[in-house]
């Protein structure tokens, strides 16, 4: 991973997002791309607040805001093992709150993970948002679809996408048998480097303020170095 941020800055990437998976705690993930690196924003994207009470994520988040002004955005999500009966916005208003009250008072810059109206009210009023978009380097649409159906089952098949999907206006049929090709290509930007970056610039010409994007296809021990310097070269000038 050094080697790759430190590129990462080098090429003027002004953040770099990772998850929390495979038993990889968040915070102590952050540190290391942040100790790689001088000027690039690490972002948790995400932490899920029922692996780390309030008390703690707000002590490590203070830690590494304190060793790097300004560097560490500590991003939060309801996700991981089901709570039945308990209110994804009401969970999170609780543990923000929790946050806020903690001594010293030092206020912990973050995101909020948020798919229906009620949550991004919530991220819009107490964090703030980012858009994040799949993008996968396949100009064979077969190939490039079969790709972005495996990648996108998980998001198809847990109750709050498809709520999120329906209020978007995509019927059964695009959630069926493995996703509509609608679907599929409005979640993953698939192609070559000018139809991607062309479909990226338009969540900022749409207002986003930010936008991450997911290489996706690397296989194992593999790199994604190639496709970034090729956005990179494209987005960033």
């Amino acid at each position: 991973m050094r080697g790759s941020v430190r590129e990462l800055e080098e090429q003027g990437w002004r953040a770099f997002w990772f998850p929390e998976v495979g038993g990889r705690e968040a915070f102590t993930q952050a540190g290391l791309p942040l100790a790689a690196t001088e000027r690039l924003r690490v972002v948790n994207g995400i932490a899920q607040i029922w692996s780390h009470p309030a008390h703690s994520a707000h002590g490590a988040a203070a830690l590494l805001a304190d060793a790097y002004p300004g560097r560490h955005l500590l991003g939060l999500g309801f996700g991981g093992e089901p709570h039945p009966g308990v209110k994804p916005r009401t969970a999170m208003r609780d543990y923000l709150d929790e946050l806020d009250s903690r001594k010293p008072a030092a206020p912990i810059r973050r995101i909020l993970a948020a798919y229906g109206p009620k949550m991004l009210e919530l991220a819009r009023d107490r964090a703030f948002l980012a858009v994040e978009h799949a993008v996968l380097f396949e100009t064979d649409p077969a190939a490039a679809r079969t790709v972005a159906r495996e990648h996108l089952h998980t998001y198809r098949t847990t109750p709050y996408n498809i709520a999120k999907f329906r209020r978007l206006g995509y019927t059964e049929d695009d959630l069926a048998r493995g996703g509509s090709d609608r679907i599929v290509d409005d979640l993953v930007f698939w192609g070559d480097l000018a139809t991607i970056t062309g479909k990226l610039r338009r969540h900022l010409e749409a207002g986003a303020d930010h936008v991450a994007m997911q290489v996706i296809d690397i296989g194992p021990g593999a790199t994604a170095r190639r496709f970034w310097r090729e956005l990179g070269e494209a987005l960033l000038r």
